[in-house]
């Protein structure tokens, strides 16, 4: 027996597979799950040209969190610094 050529069975399921068996999926069904751990964000093409992957994006916001972190304990600090200075004065 010769077989069919993909070509000419093109369209059609083969015999093994028995549809009263295979049940209609449902849209949607992982959609939440799948959203839930993604964090999609679109960069503009000229961004794009200076952080072509994640790796160096994911560093330059990085390198930017802690930049701001220290930033703000650093005015955390000198706001308490000279509400010690007005007491102990006053």
């Amino acid at each position: 027996m010769r077989k069919v050529s993909p070509k000419a069975m093109k369209g059609e399921l083969r015999p093994e597979y028995d549809l009263s068996k295979l049940k209609r999926g449902v849209r949607g069904k992982y959609y939440q799950r799948a959203m839930a751990g993604t964090n999609l964000v679109l960069v503009d093409p000229e961004l794009a040209k200076v952080f072509p992957d994640t790796a160096s994006v994911n560093r330059a916001l990085r390198v930017l969190r802690d930049a701001a972190g220290a930033t703000a304990r650093q005015s955390r600090r000198a706001r308490k610094g000279s509400a010690r200075r007005k007491r102990t004065a006053a």
